[in-house]
């Protein structure tokens, strides 16, 4: 069997597509293939999509590997709630399908992983010394203007 491999100048051309070359997914413009994004579940998938993106810090510090584990979470997510809505309703769900999904959720969600990371809103060395020295010197300013006013 014969296995292809593609070479780093073909992976310099796939990762370098221009905007035009792109999905409407991949550029945030449709949420799934299709879909308009208006019915009650596309807008609940998309609801836990961000919540999922949030608590793992920011779209900006997730590969996409774990973004589509978290669209793949929020999908069974939805479909559970489904079930469990029908359930609520006093209709027959089947327990089997129900305790599979609510597996994949947990292996999925381990996968992710479930604790939050916090984004990192540190300011860089020079932006916070500069805003120090800004903040010294607006305190220090009325007294500059006292002490300038009292010499004759």
């Amino acid at each position: 069997m014969e296995t292809a491999s593609i070479s780093s100048v073909d992976r310099r051309r796939i990762v370098r597509l221009s905007k035009r070359q792109r999905s409407r997914i991949t550029n945030g413009g449709e949420l799934l293939p299709g879909i308009d994004g208006r019915s009650a579940l596309a807008r609940r998938f998309k609801d836990i999509t961000a919540a999922l993106v949030v608590d793992q810090g920011g779209g900006d510090r997730l590969s996409e590997a774990r973004f589509q584990l978290v669209r793949r979470f929020a999908a069974a997510a939805v479909i559970a709630e489904q079930m469990e809505s029908r359930l609520a309703n006093g209709e027959r769900i089947n327990i089997t399908e129900h305790a599979q999904l609510a597996s994949t959720l947990v292996r999925i969600a381990q996968r992710i992983g479930i604790n939050r990371r916090a984004k990192d809103i540190t300011p860089a060395l020079p932006d916070y010394l500069d805003a120090a020295e800004t903040d010294i010197e607006a305190r220090n300013a009325p007294r500059r203007k006292a002490a300038a006013e009292a010499v004759p």
